[in-house]
């Protein structure tokens, strides 16, 4: 069964979208991205994709 999370479908906050943009330029992964922010790594992917950032795919 998938893994629920409580900020399903919550907008995203300021201080979010900076813990994504400097987890990301760190280097991170998506799982741990995803882990650190309690949101769905489709989550992390698709506001990644909208703030045009890369984040690594591995682990």
């Amino acid at each position: 069964m998938a893994e629920r999370f409580e900020r399903h479908r919550q907008p995203w906050r300021p201080d979010e979208i900076q813990k994504l943009h400097t987890l990301a330029k760190k280097g991170m992964a998506l799982k741990a991205i995803a882990k650190a922010l309690t949101r769905s790594e489709e989550s992390v992917k698709e506001r990644a994709k909208l703030d045009g950032l890369s984040i690594a795919k591995l682990h």
